[in-house]
């Protein structure tokens, strides 16, 4: 006896992504070579991630303004709009002095990290009777390192970390998509 498989299955979704796996292979060799670019050009890629930062910036602070008006029964109506025009604010500097905006991003990926590894730390040490928790501690720990060394090279780091960022994150999205796209073919 066959069951029939249902319309939107899983395994129809498969072999609709089979069908399309040079698709897949072909967006990933898009992305690195974008990523090689990107890491061919800190500067120009830093200043890229700063303006698709500031743009957010500048959508949400204008959304949030518009929300202030709309809940000004509230009574925190100043509170939203001011939230608001500080959001918008800071996409406007990101796109009149990118570099400024680089280097407060810089240290605040820096802070990040650092607070993000202790955590971890923490938490490994906290879960230390079970099974993986050395792994969690040595994540954080490499993360409090990558936090330290962007701390340590700030301000002027700022030029090309977000630049560096994007490129690592590129070329391994590209990978990832060869990958699945190549597993499809299989």
């Amino acid at each position: 006896m066959t069951i029939p498989s249902p319309t939107g299955s899983l395994g129809e979704a498969l072999r609709e992504a089979r069908a399309k796996w040079g698709w897949f292979v072909a967006l990933g060799v898009l992305l690195l070579v974008a990523g090689g670019i990107a890491a061919a050009n800190l500067l120009t890629a830093t200043v890229a991630s700063v303006f698709v930062v500031g743009s957010l910036m500048l959508v949400a602070g204008i959304g949030e303004i518009i929300h202030s008006f709309s809940v000004k029964d509230w009574g925190g109506f100043f509170w939203w709009l001011l939230s608001g025009i500080l959001y918008a604010a800071s996409g406007v500097v990101a796109f009149m002095n990118p570099l400024l905006a680089s280097a407060v991003l810089t240290f605040m990926l820096a802070a990040g990290l650092l607070a993000s590894g202790a955590l971890r730390i923490w938490v490994g040490f906290k879960e230390r009777p079970n099974s993986g928790w050395g792994w969690v501690v040595a994540g954080g720990v490499v993360t409090v390192l990558l936090g330290l060394i962007i701390a340590a090279g700030w301000p002027v780091n700022s030029l090309w970390v977000l630049g560096m960022f994007l490129a690592i994150d590129l070329i391994f999205q590209g990978w990832t998509f060869i990958a699945v796209g190549l597993a499809l073919k299989k």
